[in-house]
């Protein structure tokens, strides 16, 4: 049975600045809990489309972005105890320049597993801003024994976004080099 999880984070930092951080597969072991000692183990990148000057024209590109056809092998601990690594393929499936992307597992331990990443201007307390939007829908493997641990699942995502809410503000000040509020 396939299960959903959704989180919200808003950001002091433009729709433009913030979609190219997330669709640059070498940030993503940086936004996964250190505990889990993520890592990358082979990345298969196709560019995205081409964008007009109206897209990205502020955005410098020193690394890639993983467009559709991309895939990205990880690899990490589950278990903080244990020195055993899980491999993880997945698939960018879909790509919109500063809207969204979706992966999809193409190998791992999901029986099904689907992220859409988003990105939406929104302005709070009269500041300019980036509503982040993660939808996954997700089902474990083994039937009625998956489905019992799809409540580890969830948690563990739930977990996992809180510790990425708390770090990604200054992630993303890091990777701009610009002061977390305006002058």
């Amino acid at each position: 049975m396939k299960q959903q999880f959704a989180a919200r984070q808003w950001v002091p930092f433009p729709v433009k600045r913030v979609f190219a951080f997330f669709s640059d597969p070498l940030n993503l072991p940086r936004l996964m809990p250190p505990a889990l000692k993520t890592r990358i183990e082979e990345a298969l990148i196709k560019e995205p489309p081409r964008f007009d000057s109206n897209e990205a024209s502020d955005i410098s590109f020193a690394n890639p972005h993983a467009g559709i056809g991309s895939e990205i092998l990880i690899s990490f601990c589950p278990f903080a105890v244990l020195p055993y690594r899980v491999r993880w393929m997945a698939r960018i499936t879909e790509f919109v320049w500063n809207s969204h992307f979706c992966d999809e597992q193409v190998q791992g331990p999901f029986a099904f597993f689907r992220h859409r990443h988003g990105t939406v201007a929104e302005i709070r307390n009269g500041q300019k801003g980036t509503l982040v939007t993660d939808d996954i829908e997700f089902a474990m493997p083994l039937g009625a024994i998956g489905a019992l641990a799809s409540a580890v699942v969830r948690s563990q995502l739930q977990r996992s976004f809180a510790a990425r809410q708390m770090r990604l503000p200054k992630m993303l000040q890091s990777a701009a080099n610009v002061p977390s509020t305006p002058a």
